[in-house]
């Protein structure tokens, strides 16, 4: 009979995403894995099964935590310009924020293994789902509210604003504030 657990598992693939979100996939070492989440690599595989399983459910974690927050905003009240504006304001602060200016670790994985790994793809289309299907409901309201033009396509605004926020989480890895506010208000005015 083995060791009950001493940790939470939620705690473990948090700090587990970390270092895949810094690192990359391909880049974070077992070795780098035991040392974020504090686990020996045994204990380590034997809760989690493999590093791909431990980065799949990291992925989950942060689709989660992504979803939470979008919904979040989009339900705040205010019109479409707003409630859009200061998400992405959010969004950006929070990356400029970060000290290792991470940027998104869906995109960041998107480019790393989406063009290889088919059942990457798939988990990075459901994240970035999650995110279009809030963005194009919040958008759907605002044609309701009359704050949005009744001519506006939800899904393709939606889309339009995931490509915009998809850019804003790269170039904050290099742009300032100024530069990325600039980019959101033309963003907005599409709106």
């Amino acid at each position: 009979m083995g060791r009950p657990r001493t940790f939470e598992d939620d705690d473990v693939v948090d700090r587990a995403m970390g270092a895949f979100w810094i690192n990359g996939y391909a880049n974070t070492s077992p070795a780098q894995l035991a040392e974020a989440t504090g686990l020996a690599k045994g204990s380590l595989y034997n809760a989690f099964g493999s590093k791909r399983e431990l980065f799949e459910r990291a992925l989950a974690r942060y689709d989660r935590m992504g979803a939470d927050l979008t919904g979040e905003y989009m339900s705040r009240p205010g019109s479409t310009r707003e409630v859009v504006g200061a998400y992405l304001r959010h969004l950006v602060d929070a990356d400029l924020a970060d000290p290792d200016r991470r940027g998104c670790l869906a995109a960041n994985t998107a480019l790393e293994l989406s063009g290889q790994d088919a059942e990457i793809r798939r988990i990075i289309l459901a994240i970035t789902e999650h995110n279009l299907t809030a963005l194009a409901d919040r958008i759907d309201q605002g044609r309701r509210d009359g704050d949005v033009s009744r001519d506006t396509d939800p899904r393709a605004a939606a889309e339009f604003l995931m490509n915009s926020i998809a850019g804003l989480r790269v170039m904050a890895k290099s742009y300032d504030l100024a530069v990325l506010y600039r980019i959101i208000d033309t963003t907005l005015s599409t709106l």
